[in-house]
């Protein structure tokens, strides 16, 4: 990867709807030439898809719970059967295995229309090797923030 990809990464990291043309304007190159560096970058795996950032509103005006999990234990088998459970829930946004006291921090989005009582209840509570959850409720996103 030289600088010139790294110029389209940023470039179509800011406005992932930057036509060949425009890329190519940008970083010195014809629109073909930024076309083939797009799609080389796709297929190294460095550009995994592209997405649209939804308003708020469009997402049911979520709020943003973070949850630090720990579980009963951190075998393969009870961390795998975990993260698999993560990855079927709908309302978890990210998930990161941790350092320090707890195993995981998994950041849950809870729409006007649910509750964070029932997610915690009915799901987060439920996963496999759950042993605690301590919860997290954001005030205020700052600038930038999804």
């Amino acid at each position: 990867m030289d600088r010139i990809d790294r110029k389209i990464l940023d470039l179509l990291s800011a406005d992932a709807r930057l036509t060949g043309e425009q890329i190519g304007e940008r970083v010195g190159l014809s629109p073909s030439a930024a076309h083939r560096r797009v799609k080389a970058l796709e297929e190294t795996g460095a550009i995994l898809g592209y997405r649209a950032r939804l308003s708020r509103a469009a997402r049911g005006n979520p709020s943003t719970v973070f949850v630090q999990v720990t579980l009963t234990d951190q075998r393969q088998a009870t961390m795998l059967a975990f993260e698999a459970a993560l990855a079927r829930t709908e309302q978890v946004a990210e998930a990161y295995l941790m350092s320090g006291p707890s195993d995981y921090l998994v950041k849950v989005l809870v729409r006007d229309d649910d509750s964070y009582e029932r997610i915690h209840r009915e799901i987060l509570s439920a996963f496999p090797g759950v042993q605690r959850l301590v919860s997290q409720f954001t005030i205020r996103t700052l600038e930038g923030g999804d």
